[in-house]
């Protein structure tokens, strides 16, 4: 390595709302922590517009604003906040650990949280990335209530469209669900809940072709893959609910996962099967994916690490 190995109490990789919460109960504990952005420094709520479901924002607020402030919170109680990118571990237990930031620098951590998050997965058409944020979204929970009272669309065949398309289905006017195959990946309950609901109107062996609009979507181009014929369908929101992938990569060699590569954590804390390294926010929640919980879980992350450097230090 290029430079000489750092020390650090507290290391914190990943800066979404899971990442700036660790960071700020860790800064107030006197953990020194430092803290690296990552690819994406915010996280997912950079590329979101408007956010309503925080608590403490009644109006609202935009998402790269929203994070902005987390930062700032973070930063002012003495969080050491670093533009870099984790590239490489090497966990064990009880510690420290080593950590290599930008293939160079190589830090040793009492103490690690990992908050990486996950990355949404799309579909890759030129239109989808244009209007992220326009009208196309990657979570209809989040999003959802902004587009009450019309028509939208939605991609996916797996529990979570269904879950996802059965949620629009309460405030949306219409909701067609575009699905590849001539069948769902869904339980059977679910596919059950999706063909019962009236305003839902599955379209079986369909691929997005385009997404329509200039400043929002205004509609969406579909191709039924069995007979070559396209299709316009207007609407005002189309979600994408194809899965996520957690951003987990550099650490499986050392961390349990699950076949999804999810960080496994110890039930009711952020413990991983590394002593002295924790996880929190969506690089370990597949279930609930929200700022809020992500946030919790961060909380969570960091108490845990106090506890187990409290314990250490008594030995």
């Amino acid at each position: 390595m290029s430079e000489a190995i750092e020390k650090v109490e507290c290391l914190i990789i990943g800066s979404g709302p899971a990442g700036y919460t660790a960071a700020i109960y860790a800064a107030r504990a006197d953990m020194k922590p430092v803290l690296y952005e990552g690819l994406q420094p915010g996280g997912q709520l950079t590329i979101t517009t408007d956010v309503e479901n925080y608590p403490g924002y009644p109006d609202g607020i935009m998402g790269p604003e929203m994070m902005e402030n987390f930062k700032k919170q973070a930063v002012r109680l003495g969080t050491d906040v670093r533009f870099g990118m984790v590239t490489s571990v090497e966990f064990t237990p009880g510690g420290p650990q080593k950590v290599i930031v930008d293939g160079t620098k190589e830090i040793s951590a009492q103490a690690v949280i990992i908050s990486t998050g996950a990355s949404a997965k799309w579909l890759g058409l030129p239109s989808e990335e244009r209007l992220n944020g326009s009208g196309v979204s990657a979570c209809a929970v989040c999003d959802g209530f902004f587009y009450r009272g019309t028509d939208v669309a939605i991609v996916g065949a797996g529990d979570t469209a269904c879950e996802e398309a059965s949620y629009l289905s309460k405030i949306c006017n219409k909701v067609y669900m575009l699905v590849r195959r001539d069948e769902f990946r869904a339980s059977k309950a679910m596919q059950h809940r999706v063909l019962t609901t009236p305003n839902i109107e599955v379209l079986y062996n369909t691929e997005t072709d385009e997404i329509l609009g200039e400043q929002a979507v205004e509609g969406v181009r579909v191709l039924n893959n069995k007979t070559n014929e396209t299709r316009e369908i207007p609407i005002k929101g189309f979600f994408v609910a194809i899965g996520h992938t957690p951003n987990t990569e550099i650490f499986k060699p050392y961390i349990d996962m699950d076949d999804q590569g999810y960080i496994i954590t110890e039930k009711g804390t952020s413990k991983t099967n590394i002593e002295g390294v924790f996880c929190a926010g969506d690089a370990q929640d597949k279930i609930y994916r929200q700022a809020v919980t992500a946030a919790g879980s961060g909380c969570m992350a960091a108490l845990d690490a106090e506890r187990w450097l409290s314990e250490k230090a008594a030995d």
